[in-house]
């Protein structure tokens, strides 16, 4: 489980007064959601008595919850929606770092759509990489899945669209492993690629509503495509998005690299710990990774588990995976 472990030392109860009964009952959430899921997080016990928390549980356990409640009630005192995301990634940042200021990550909003919810970094990686895209006109992003990789890219490309920046936005991934043999799928060319394409428009959805993608899909301001069709072409005025690039090969990834054009970024994503190509194949984003990182204008930005911002129990999965023993048998 996600939670900090449960020191030996007791302290006396803590008491956390608000004077703004609106800000007060948007912190606790409905049902004492909020204040419930703290509790678990943090192993200890928090009751509710008007206007007061008191708090109750080991050290350093306390003084976390005590500090997080603080950061969190000024920004439910500014309307802002408290998740379990953000108390998760509150307690991370606070158990790390006591000074830790969540409203400079919180508030720090990428993108906003009507009905939607405001797509802001939760990390101070992912604030890094939010500010390497501003900057940069190529940047990879690498790091396990959860960590925003492509999510932040999609947000950063919708709002530089809003702001018309861009003519267009293009997202692309490899439509199947190892050369993208779509002849041997059965169906139509939309029936063949969509699976491969359906976290991307996933994604999207997420952001904007279905109408409004629909639409901009159909204008041709949103392009989602297969990896293979991006040969050939000149890509200006465009922000260019490649995901699950562990798994194109070195001659894909020079082929994608090199379709960009005047006024436009691209953005690489991918996780090299889940490459599916054959055996013997190298993968396109390993090599780029050793061959162009020097180069003044291409940055690379490396996520860790730290940064997953899925349900808390996937940081503690991917820990898992990666101190797996290894099996002596298999030579793995």
């Amino acid at each position: 489980m996600n939670q900090i472990q449960k020191p030996h030392v007791e302290r006396p109860t803590k008491r956390v007064s608000f004077d703004d009964v609106g800000a007060f009952q948007a912190l606790v959430g409905e049902l004492s959601r909020n204040i419930k899921y703290i509790e678990n997080r943090l192993a200890l016990s928090i009751s509710i008595r008007g206007n007061t928390l008191s708090i109750c549980g080991p050290s350093p356990n306390d003084e976390i919850a005590e500090r997080l409640l603080k950061q969190l009630y000024p920004l439910a005192r500014e309307g802002y929606p408290i998740s379990r995301t953000d108390i998760d990634q509150g307690v991370r940042l606070l158990s790390q770092n006591g000074e830790a200021k969540l409203k400079d990550l919180l508030t720090d909003t990428v993108f906003t759509s009507p009905g939607k919810r405001p797509i802001t970094p939760k990390t101070p990686q992912q604030k890094a990489y939010v500010k390497s895209i501003q900057t940069h006109d190529m940047v990879f992003g690498i790091g396990p899945a959860g960590t925003g990789k492509t999510y932040l890219a999609m947000a950063m490309a919708m709002a530089a669209f809003a702001k018309k920046q861009l003519r267009r936005i293009v997202l692309a991934r490899p439509a199947v492993e190892a050369g993208e043999r779509l002849g041997f799928l059965p169906g139509d060319l939309y029936e063949k690629v969509n699976p491969y394409l359906r976290p991307l428009y996933d994604a999207l959805h997420d952001m904007i509503d279905f109408e409004k993608a629909a639409r901009m899909i159909e204008r041709g301001d949103i392009e989602v495509a297969p990896l293979a069709f991006m040969r050939g072409r000149t890509l200006n005025d465009s922000f260019v998005i490649l995901d699950e690039a562990q798994n194109t090969t070195s001659e894909q990834m020079k082929m994608f690299l090199t379709r960009l054009g005047y006024s436009s970024k691209a953005v690489i994503t991918g996780d090299i710990t889940q490459i599916d190509l054959p055996d013997g194949t190298r993968s396109g984003l390993v090599e780029a990774y050793e061959i162009l990182r020097h180069i003044e204008g291409i940055d690379f930005v490396v996520f860790t588990e730290q940064d997953v911002v899925r349900h808390h129990l996937v940081q503690e999965i991917i820990k898992a995976y990666e101190n797996k023993p290894v099996d002596h048998r298999s030579g793995r």
